[in-house]
């Protein structure tokens, strides 16, 4: 990945609404669903490429996991907020996949949350590590 991919335009971009689940009792989302929000993006931008994870895993045999997660919170999201969880650049290696992603308020463009997310591609069944089935990609 590159430095220039917080000036680029996104690989693929996934709206975002903030509602009261979303929130702690102060009405700010609570950190940890940042995650959630980037996990939506990821799928989504698999779904996007016509890569259906359920098929995949009972096609190839193989799921992709979390591996590892930086994260950066660098101010809020509240109540009613608009989002746009972003990925802005992909690495993909054998056996894995690096994301590099934001998320941003939509009224302002503020950038909320700065992640490096790792997924491994593992086993379905014993989730001992995998290579990338060389189809998914190939379109």
């Amino acid at each position: 990945m590159n430095s220039d991919a917080a000036t680029a335009a996104p690989v693929f971009s996934w709206p975002v609404r903030i509602y009261w689940e979303d929130t702690d009792a102060g009405g700010v989302v609570y950190y940890a669903n940042y995650l959630r929000f980037l996990e939506r993006a990821r799928t989504e931008w698999l779904r996007s490429l016509g890569i259906d994870q359920s098929q995949v895993r009972d096609v190839h045999g193989v799921v992709f996991v979390v591996r590892e997660v930086a994260i950066e919170y660098s101010a809020p999201a509240k109540l009613d907020d608009e989002l746009e969880s972003r990925i802005d650049a992909v690495e993909r290696r054998s056996a894995s996949m690096t994301f590099a992603q934001r998320i941003l308020r939509r009224s302002d463009g503020a950038v909320l949350v700065t992640a490096r997310v790792r997924v491994a591609c593992v086993a379905a069944d014993g989730f001992k590590p995998q290579r990338i089935p060389e189809s998914l990609f190939s379109r």
